[in-house]
Parts: structure tokens; C-alpha cells; sequence
């Protein structure tokens, strides 16, 4: 059994860790207001960009003469994989539940017979999968929760891929990601990058009555479509890219908040455990001295 001492530095030890996580998850809550804001900020902008492509595409005809980025290469053997994590742990089940399903996926296309390779953002991401795919790892980027993310952060990144695209080095992108939903909710996401595919929208049923007049309206584009799908497929490559990863640095901070937040309740519930055990332990060595006195008076 545990002396008194022990159980007094073990409940000091227990408080000053309560201390630091009730510490930490107020800082994530103060960063995760911001980080949301920039999210949704960013959802309208990329969800139209998106409109605005399926609109060109649905008007023209692929051709040869078709940007590569809407036709492809002709092929699907080779993957790349955009893995979107934090830099930094203490966030629960963030950044495992992304990297198991990209871990999914990747056994998926390896059992087709396909290659794969991975492009990291974020530290956790890469030091999960280099155990397994640490040489399939092409490139590594800083993750999204860094102060001041902006989009040339995301440009950059987006500028590599296509970078390794027009080099050839794969004919298929996805980005994986966490979706912010709410502080306790944070979904990992697939999306098709290159070629350009529609991305799922979780409110398409919703609006899908109301636009329908919309999505069947000709429309007339000047340039010629091929001419701006020229211009707007590279640019929405970094967009998707950036809204990715402002969802996950707000999910990073929503899941910190909240695996701060449950630590600091473990954290009062082991102390409480431990001060109920301090003084269980103490009133029997009172006792115990008690008896030895008495029995030592007695024996005189």
C-alpha cells in the first residue's frame, strides 16, 4: 500500500496536470472560434467554384483538346493521396480516424493493383503512415494549425501537385480531411481533386429542389469554355485544397477542446479517488499509533 507521502506527491502530481489540460482547453476554445469563422467563411466561395465547373463541364464534350485536369491521363493506375492531419497530438481520435481511412483506401486500390503514393500535411499524418508507406511518402508539408494560415499556404501545395501531375507521376488525386460538423463532430472525408469530379455536398438534398431550374439553365460563357476551364481547374485545385484545410485545423481545435476537456474531468474524478485513499490511509495510521499507546500504557 502506498505511504502517505506517496499518495500527497501522486494528488500535487494529478492537480498540476488538471491544471495544465484545463489550460489548454481554454486556449483551443479561444482558437477555435477563429478557425470556424475562416471555415465557414470559406465554404460558400469553394462550393460555387464547384457549381461553376460542373455548369462547363456539362457543356462541352471531352476532348483531347480538354484540359488534362477534367479529362485525365486516360488511365487510374497511380494515386495520390493528400493526407490533411495536425502537427500536434493531444486531440483525441482526430488525426487516427484520417489516417485510418486513408490506410482504407490505400489497401483498397494495392488489392486492385494499383500505386499509390502520399503527399503529407501535417506531422501526425506523416509519422503515422511512414511505419507502413514511408516510402511511397512523396513530399511533407506544415499542417493547418498553425497561426495565420492563408492561402498561399494552400497554393503552394497545390502548386506541387500539379506540378507532379503535369510531370506524370500519378494519374488520380484525393484529398483526405476532416470535416468540421461541431465540437464533437468531426467527419474524415475523401474528395476527388484531379481529374475534377463533383464533390459531395452534405446540404445537396436540401437545395437540390430549389436550384434544379438553375443546374438545367443555358448559359452562355464568354471566353469559350474551354478557355476559362483552363484558367479555373488549376485555381480550384488550391481552393478545395484550402478549404480542406481550414475545416481540419477548426475540427483540430474542436477535438483538442474536447479531449481537454474530458482529461480535466478524469483528471478531478483520480483526485478525488486519491484524497479518499490519502485519508483512508492516514485515519488508519492514526489508529494504528492509538493502539501501540494504549497498549504500551496498559502493559505499565
Amino acid at each position: 500500500m502506498p505511504s502517505l507521502k506517496d499518495l500527497r506527491d501522486r494528488i500535487t502530481s494529478v492537480k498540476s496536470t488538471r491544471k495544465i489540460t484545463s489550460a489548454m482547453k481554454m486556449v483551443a476554445a479561444s482558437k477555435l472560434k477563429r478557425a470556424q469563422s475562416q471555415a465557414e467563411a470559406s465554404q460558400p466561395y469553394a462550393r460555387h467554384m464547384g457549381d461553376m465547373l460542373e455548369r462547363l463541364v456539362s457543356n462541352i464534350t471531352i476532348s483531347d483538346s480538354t484540359p488534362a485536369l477534367l479529362r485525365g491521363t486516360g488511365s487510374d493506375q497511380t494515386h495520390l493521396l493528400v493526407v490533411i492531419t495536425s502537427d500536434r497530438g493531444l486531440c483525441g481520435g482526430f488525426n487516427a480516424f484520417i489516417t485510418r481511412e486513408v490506410r482504407k483506401k490505400a489497401k483498397e486500390l494495392m488489392a486492385q493493383g494499383k500505386e499509390i503514393k502520399f503527399l503529407c500535411v501535417g506531422r501526425k499524418g506523416r509519422d503515422a503512415l511512414k511505419r507502413e508507406f514511408g516510402s511511397k511518402i512523396l513530399g511533407f508539408f506544415e499542417g493547418p494549425g498553425k497561426k495565420g494560415l492563408s492561402f498561399s499556404d494552400a497554393h503552394r501545395i497545390g502548386e506541387d501537385v500539379l506540378l507532379r501531375f503535369e510531370a506524370g507521376e500519378f494519374d488520380v488525386c484525393h484529398v483526405f480531411y476532416n470535416v468540421f460538423k461541431s465540437v464533437i463532430a468531426q467527419i474524415p472525408t475523401a474528395q476527388q481533386l484531379i481529374p475534377f469530379a463533383a464533390a459531395e455536398d452534405a446540404d445537396a438534398d436540401t437545395t437540390e429542389s430549389t436550384d434544379s431550374n438553375a443546374a438545367k439553365a443555358v448559359y452562355e460563357f464568354e471566353p469559350s469554355e474551354d478557355g476559362i476551364l483552363h484558367s479555373l481547374l488549376p485555381q480550384n485545385v488550391s481552393v478545395q485544397i484550402f478549404r480542406s484545410m481550414l475545416d481540419s485545423a477548426a475540427g483540430e481545435q474542436a477535438a483538442r477542446m474536447t479531449a481537454m476537456d474530458n482529461a480535466t474531468r478524469n483528471a478531478g474524478d483520480r483526485i478525488a479517488e486519491l484524497t479518499l485513499n490519502y485519508n483512508r490511509a492516514r485515519q488508519a495510521y492514526i489508529t494504528k499509533e492509538l493502539i501501540e499507546i494504549i497498549s504500551g500504557a496498559e502493559a505499565v
